[in-house]
């Protein structure tokens, strides 16, 4: 069974919504989740964090068009992404880390996380 499974990805139009879902082993609970995406040509680029006591933090590129929570038991973290645009068509990850410890999340840096899912394809068209 893989650690962290993600789904919630398709095809929409620019200016709906998406809400993407990651599957978390109970291995990562209490972890810094993330979620990351990749665009074509494009580096690996951090999008939303949430640490081990549920505090969230988020890229300036999505800071209030995405939103990032958890469930109350911490097995899924969700991806919340409203008036999409055609830029933010990727494949989209979530991440796991424990780097600092305590769940804390202090950097996107992607070698800091240990634990990646194998993505959900985004498209947005315009």
């Amino acid at each position: 069974q893989a650690d962290l499974v993600e789904s919630g990805g398709g095809a929409v139009q620019a200016g709906e919504s998406l809400r993407l879902s990651c599957g978390v082993s109970a291995r990562y609970h209490g972890y810094c989740l993330a979620w990351f995406r990749q665009a074509p040509g494009k580096e690996r680029e951090g999008l939303a964090r949430i640490d081990g006591n549920g505090r969230t933090s988020y890229a300036d590129s999505v800071e209030g068009r995405f939103f990032i929570s958890q469930d109350n038991e911490g097995t899924t973290i969700y991806l919340q992404m409203d008036t999409l645009k055609p830029e933010d068509t990727a494949i989209y990850h979530c991440a796991a880390t424990n780097f600092w410890g305590m769940g804390k999340c202090r950097s996107w840096m992607t070698e800091h996380f240990s634990a990646w899912g194998q993505g959900t394809q985004v498209i947005v068209s315009a």
